[in-house]
């Protein structure tokens, strides 16, 4: 459905069409049709595959993504999505990632919808994605397991952190979770409050209800809000504690940064009865609330959690590189809403040539400061 709504949106059939091909599958052909759902026009895709391993284990999925001949940042979300399932599949059943046999997901068919919807996306020219309430659909679904609730175990594992909802009655299931791992990480939250459409498209799925149209609808669309630079939605954790130690603290904040908080704070805070606390922040991306929210519990005295949701405007920003005494030296260039750009070198990379030449760390600042003005 994801495919069809591509190619409802502008992406070009025959890209789709060659698309197995580079994926190294022999065999597969891409069929593209036009048909009805609900009384809307929409791109019905479907793939003619020849016989199949019944599914794959993860390092089998990355061999057939990173031989493609995609872009690099492609394979790197494709790479994401397949390990995110298997993430979630090895918890709920025990096992480590690498030893689960992914069964739908790891099937031709599902491959192609993963790559080829990060690609596609990739393809039109897509910086950023957002998505709306997630309908989960309702009743059971037969996998390889056995029958199970929707949605299915895994789906709801993936899209913790996103806005969901029951239903619609009658509807079965609406989310594989093989679409809640494109959703977890592609989804940068909910849709900007203003944005102007520019083009949208619908992708059919196989069945086709009476009185609700069975599509996905993709939207793209260009943000008006700020003109200078981009918006985050992004999400804000905070708690306060009184019973913990400053060394305790600094464990759980390195935690935080190292299980993928964008920032972590603290700030000095008094509570009540007059005790001197800790207020700490973790500003997060959503996809990755629901495991910071549980490393703040693990690793902290706390016993509630504030989640907020925010919007974050960045600078745009590039990493270069210049020499320095003949030491590599990384530098964060940002640009300023005027055109004007500001130089910071990474400190790290400082300290690295300052401890090699004996030079002083505000010398090694300045001589790479410069190095990037004649650059």
């Amino acid at each position: 459905m994801t495919l069809g709504a591509l190619v409802d949106a502008g992406l070009d059939p025959d890209w789709l069409r060659a698309l197995p091909q580079r994926l190294g599958l022999a065999g597969v052909a891409v069929e593209i049709a036009r048909v009805q759902r609900g009384g809307i026009a929409c791109a019905k895709v479907d793939f003619s595959i020849p016989s199949q391993p019944h599914g794959r284990h993860l390092r089998q999925i990355r061999e057939i993504v990173l031989g493609a001949d995609a872009p690099n940042h492609v394979k790197e979300l494709a790479d994401a999505a397949f390990t995110a399932i298997a993430e979630v599949e090895g918890s709920l059943h025990g096992v480590s990632p690498e030893k689960v046999h992914l069964h739908e997901v790891g099937a031709v068919d599902a491959i192609l919808d993963v790559v080829g919807a990060v690609w596609g996306l990739s393809e039109l020219g897509v910086s950023r994605v957002y998505c709306g309430t997630i309908s989960l659909g309702d009743g059971f679904v037969q996998a390889a397991h056995g029958t199970l609730p929707v949605p299915a175990p895994a789906t709801l594992r993936l899209l913790e952190g996103h806005e969901v909802r029951p239903g619609p009655e009658g509807s079965g299931e609406l989310v594989t979770p093989t679409g809640a791992a494109l959703i977890r990480v592609l989804s940068n939250g909910p849709p900007p409050s203003r944005y102007i459409p520019t083009k949208s498209g619908f992708g059919a799925g196989t069945k086709d209800f009476a009185g609700r149209p069975n599509a996905l609808r993709i939207l793209l669309a260009e943000t008006t809000s700020v003109p200078d630079g981009d918006l985050e939605s992004l999400y804000m954790l905070a708690t306060d504690v009184d019973d913990m130690s400053a060394e305790h603290l600094a464990g759980a904040v390195d935690l935080l940064r190292s299980a993928g908080a964008v920032d972590v704070t603290t700030t000095p805070i008094h509570m009540k009865k007059g005790r001197v606390g800790t207020r700490i922040e973790a500003l997060t991306r959503m996809a990755d609330v629901a495991r910071l929210e549980d490393a703040l519990f693990s690793s902290t005295t706390t016993l509630g959690i504030r989640r907020t949701h925010l919007e974050r405007r960045t600078l745009r920003r590039e990493e270069r590189h210049v020499t320095v005494l003949g030491h590599t030296v990384r530098l964060k260039v940002a640009e300023l809403p005027d055109g004007a750009h500001r130089a910071k070198p990474e400190f790290e990379d400082l300290r690295a040539v300052s401890q090699a030449t004996g030079r002083s760390l505000g010398d090694i600042e300045s001589l790479a400061l410069s190095a990037a003005e004649r650059d």
